[in-house]
């Protein structure tokens, strides 16, 4: 996943309320958000090849989210999957401060930024440039490839979007229909290329970095695999994913709302 937006503790409905985007390889194998069969506490997709997700939510109201980091050159295969940092946390029991057992092992995952919500705290962690922890505090934030709240065009038009969302009709009181959160993934699938002079560096060079900048990646063998809306609410969570495939082919969309144990 490359994109998340959320807003944290400021809204009258939703207590945590995240947009995002997965950019991936076309060709990675993996599963549609769903129940997970072998624990049917969690809700998400599944990556088939290495395990694990880049977004899970949990019937006891806990979620994960990871990305990883561009900084330069691919770091080649690690020892362990960054995925298994999302299905570790959402299917645990412990709070946000076990993020912090991370720290001997994170070396051994890729670069990371992972997301973890335990129901009453939100945590932010990374391993690159070296490991950190911290609580998220309440507002509007993103997290892409780089760090946490970078201002990144396609950062900044995902919160614009979601804070435009929450303040109307449909974020305060409405159905969450197709309809109603169709704002949300509009703009989760705008292909406009920022401007040069707004791009990061990240070491991959100015093409990449044009080809990556939009919030939506279009392209044949990579790019945006899904587009994930999930709203928490007191006693709810509702979880809605639309899938693509190569240029941005539309595929099915998942839907799930489930009371919060």
């Amino acid at each position: 996943m490359c994109l998340i937006a959320l807003s944290w503790k400021q809204h009258s409905r939703y207590r945590l309320a995240l947009i995002a985007n997965r950019d991936e390889a076309h060709d990675r194998p993996a599963a549609p958000a769903g129940v997970d069969p072998a624990d049917p506490s969690i809700y998400g997709g599944r990556d088939l090849l290495a395990g694990g997700s880049w977004l899970l939510a949990s019937t006891h109201g806990r979620l994960a989210a990871v990305t990883n980091v561009r900084a330069g050159a691919a770091e080649g295969p690690m020892p362990r999957s960054r995925g298994a940092l999302v299905r570790d946390f959402a299917a645990g029991a412990g709070n946000v401060d076990v993020l912090g057992d991370l720290a001997p092992e994170a070396a051994g995952f890729g670069r990371f930024n992972l997301l973890a919500f335990d129901g009453a705290r939100l945590a932010f962690a990374s391993n690159y440039p070296q490991f950190r922890t911290y609580d998220v505090t309440p507002g509007l934030h993103a997290m892409s490839n780089g760090d946490f709240d970078a201002p990144w065009p396609k950062s900044g038009h995902a919160t614009r979007a979601l804070e435009r969302w929450l303040a109307s009709p449909a974020g305060l009181d409405g159905e969450m229909d197709d309809d109603a959160l169709a704002p949300l993934f509009d703009a989760l699938a705008d292909t406009t290329p920022a401007p040069d002079d707004t791009l990061p560096d990240t070491g991959v060079g100015l093409p990449l970095e044009r080809l990556l900048s939009p919030p939506f990646v279009r392209g044949e063998r990579y790019g945006t695999r899904c587009s994930s809306i999930v709203l928490v609410e007191d006693t709810q969570l509702t979880f809605v994913e639309q899938s693509f495939g190569p240029n941005g082919l539309r595929l099915g969309r998942t839907r799930a709302s489930f009371a919060i144990a």
